[in-house]
């Protein structure tokens, strides 16, 4: 091998450590969340002996525990400053943690595999919060987040709604001319078709936006490239081809902030989970209500309750605060006509 290429091969393995360093450096801090305290001596004893005991070769065991010591040092240093941590679904660069940066740039956001591992996460007190995606604009409503917070304790805190601009992403240097082929999830596929068809490439699907950003990073397919985030980009050091390769320029997603505890501050929002009867007109009666108030509904979805077969359950967002009286009657007239109520909570409204 010539020099360039070892040092390639070089660069592309610190590139791996620094990712994993950054994984170990979210799960110390989720850990943080399940003990007293940041100091451990007799843990921190237990991972120095055991990385003396698997140096081998090149890696002298008292190599290896200084460079774990400074990663501990660092580690606790972090778990000092308690910073809040934000659970959503998907890789890193994923919209969900688009949503989360624009919503509170100081909170770590933490990916999660599904979206029951963030209710879950919050539920637990792993995480302090969650943002999940509950509607968009072109697909409508997210079905298995609605199912979710219908079956949830938690409680929503906040919103926010994020424009969802694609982007065309390559490796390094890649001549645009030679892509053949595009991964990414089949929504966001979709959502890009006339560009795809114009740009006569081949759309494969993948689980996830930003991981087919990231496995394009790793695994670099030739002749290929990612439909995902800007955020990506940065993070998996990948250049823009293109910008806002999307069909529709008014393509956006709105994401609910999911906490264990009500929000203390005032919001202008409210969203509340109810049953009814199983006669004529019960659900019209409920709309009635806010109808004769003048409170101005902005979503209604219904969804079958898991653990009550052919029965559902209807998730309802107004405009108002619940610190308004008006409000307040009308919630408690909605609680005395259904079946089940649920009060989600009152938020601020996110704006357009």
């Amino acid at each position: 091998m010539e020099l360039a290429d070892l040092r390639k091969k070089i660069d592309g393995i610190d590139s791996e450590i620094l990712k994993l360093l950054g994984k170990r450096m979210e799960f110390a801090l989720r850990t943080r969340k399940m003990k007293s305290g940041v100091d451990d001596p007799a843990r921190e004893k237990e991972v120095l002996d055991a990385a003396a005991k698997r140096s081998k070769g090149l890696v002298r065991p008292e190599f290896s525990q200084k460079v774990l010591r400074d990663i501990i040092e660092e580690s606790k240093s972090f778990q000092r400053k308690n910073p809040k941590l934000a659970g959503f679904q998907g890789e890193h660069g994923a919209y969900s943690e688009v949503a989360a940066r624009e919503f509170d740039g100081g909170w770590v956001p933490i990916p999660c595999p599904e979206f029951i591992d963030v209710f879950e996460g919050v539920s637990k007190a792993q995480f302090d919060y969650g943002i999940v995606p509950v509607e968009n604009s072109l697909a409508g409503a997210v079905t298995q987040v609605n199912d979710l917070l219908v079956e949830t304790d938690l409680r929503i805190v906040g919103e926010v709604k994020v424009p969802v601009h694609h982007c065309l992403l390559a490796l390094p240097d890649t001549d645009y001319r030679d892509i053949k082929v595009v991964y990414s999830h089949p929504m966001a596929l979709a959502q890009c078709r006339g560009f795809i068809s114009r740009n006569k490439l081949e759309p494969r699907s993948y689980y996830d936006t930003a991981g087919a950003a990231m496995m394009l990073a790793n695994e670099r397919p030739k002749a290929a490239a990612a439909i995902a985030s800007r955020l990506c980009a940065e993070i998996y050091d990948l250049e823009i081809l293109k910008e806002n390769i999307e069909d529709h320029e008014s393509n956006y997603t709105r994401f609910v902030i999911l906490s264990k505890e009500l929000g203390g501050a005032t919001g202008n929002k409210c969203t509340i989970i109810f049953s009814t009867a199983h006669k004529a007109g019960a659900l019209f009666s409920i709309l009635k209500l806010f109808s004769d108030a003048k409170m101005n509904l902005t979503r209604i979805e219904s969804r079958p309750v898991q653990k009550d077969p052919g029965n559902f359950a209807f998730l309802l967002d107004f405009q108002g605060s619940d610190a308004d009286p008006k409000v307040a009657q009308v919630l408690g007239e909605v609680q005395k006509e259904t079946k089940s109520y649920r009060f989600l909570g009152c938020y601020k409204e996110a704006q357009s």
